[in-house]
């Protein structure tokens, strides 16, 4: 990684969109009032534990409840049990913590409390499989969707529609107690129907939908969950029904949020930050490919904005498998900028999920400098051929130019920032 100051600022950029989004930073003016029953908390995500923990150290009164993180994001807590579990594909762990969180709200009464704390991820780690469908058949389907190119809203509405929790089942089960979510958003356009599958929120879409899903990225060969769906004998429960109607939702932190605490930091450096969008979706290659366009523009026509300039965006872009590589869709985004920048002078870039988890590796993303092209060259390392393999992790792993952060425990999604000069 260069040592020079512009991988240092966007270094800064990106530590400044994920302290926006820290729980202990900015749950506290979201909290509910004390029930006059009593207080459950329940909730699933990679920022669960740090939610809870967040929770415990701004609530005025008795609580008690369990969240459902991913393996190796757990925090230390006093009264909320964290657990962990796996993401992306559930297991076994995922099944028995979405079990007791049912059973723990089952019972109470309309003076009680449930308090929800969702962040992105929890599709995966509330895994409660709905009536007649085995943990391995979700399995199956939760793999195939990652490798389809799947949108994370299409991905949600099939796993809906697939689940007994999600699609605002949980919140049925917690009637007639008043449920009060509080919500980390990690999808384009801060649905709360979407992330994690909204658990707690009525749900829109349709078997027919999810059914559509399934026929567009040809996944009938996942017999069992396929005729489920088809049935259409399990749907979810719709906007208007009237078991909903005490419950709140409460956004705590936002991708925009972040993008904006980046931008600040890059206007205190003498950069002038411009904001693309919070909620970019698409294959991440053709993501690059539109930012490399704008890029150029700045530097032939000094539009949308005139250098020293950072373009920011966030979303979810998505990577659709073709090859045997390693890597997530920050990493393959980065490695298409680079095949299309091929080493223009003047522009760094960054790709990072605010998580610190780039699909499954170990790192948050990458970083790309304009020497990153002629240092691959000088390697042997062919961009295009990195590409083809979606094996953008071996790429900028062997050029030294990953960014590892560890867990974040909180998640806003993407975040990408493109310097130029």
């Amino acid at each position: 990684m260069s040592s020079n100051a512009d991988p240092k600022l966007l270094q800064s950029m990106f530590e400044a969109a994920v302290a926006a989004a820290d729980p202990m930073r900015c749950m506290a003016s979201h909290l509910p009032d004390l029930p006059a029953g009593k207080t459950v908390v329940v909730g699933a995500g990679k920022a669960a534990g740090s939610m809870a923990r967040a929770l415990e150290a701004h609530w005025k009164g008795p609580l008690e409840g369990l969240v459902v993180t991913r393996y190796g994001h757990r925090v230390p807590t006093r009264h909320i049990e964290v657990v962990e579990a796996s993401h992306p594909v559930p297991d076994a762990a995922g099944q028995e913590a979405a079990a007791r969180i049912l059973a723990m709200v089952r019972g109470l009464g309309p003076d009680d409390l449930v308090i929800c704390l969702i962040s992105g991820g929890g599709s995966a780690l509330l895994a409660n499989p709905a009536e007649g469908l085995t943990l391995q058949q979700k399995q199956g389907m939760n793999r195939a969707l990652l490798k389809s190119g799947a949108t994370i809203g299409e991905m949600n509405c099939v796993r809906k529609h697939l689940s007994a929790i999600k699609g605002g089942q949980l919140a049925l089960a917690c009637a007639p107690a008043r449920v009060v979510t509080l919500l980390i958003s990690d999808v384009p356009g801060d649905d709360p129907s979407v992330i994690a599958s909204g658990p707690t929120v009525p749900d829109p879409t349709t078997c027919a939908e999810a059914l559509a899903i399934l026929d567009k990225y040809e996944l009938q060969g996942h017999a069992e969950a396929y005729a489920h769906i088809r049935s259409g004998m399990h749907e979810t429960p719709k906007p208007g029904d009237p078991r909903f109607a005490r419950n709140e939702v409460r956004m705590i932190a936002t991708p925009q949020e972040s993008l904006e605490a980046a931008a600040r930091v890059a206007r205190e450096a003498g950069v002038e930050p411009v904001i693309l969008s919070d909620c970019i979706e698409g294959e991440a290659r053709d993501v690059a490919l539109v930012h490399a366009g704008i890029v150029r523009q700045v530097l032939k026509h000094g539009q949308p904005v005139k250098t020293p300039c950072v373009l920011l965006s966030g979303g979810e872009t998505t990577v659709t498998v073709r090859g045997k590589g390693r890597g997530g869709r920050n990493a393959e985004f980065l490695l298409a900028l680079a095949v299309a920048l091929e080493g223009l002078p003047g522009v760094h870039a960054m790709a990072c999920d605010t998580d610190g988890v780039d699909g499954t590796e170990d790192n948050a993303g990458a970083i790309l400098g304009p020497s990153t092209w002629a240092r691959a060259e000088k390697l042997g390392l062919r961009a295009r051929e990195f590409l083809a393999d979606n094996d953008g992790y071996t790429f900028f792993s062997r050029l030294g130019d990953l960014v590892v952060t560890g867990p974040t425990l909180t998640n806003v999604n993407d975040f990408r920032a493109l310097l130029v000069r």
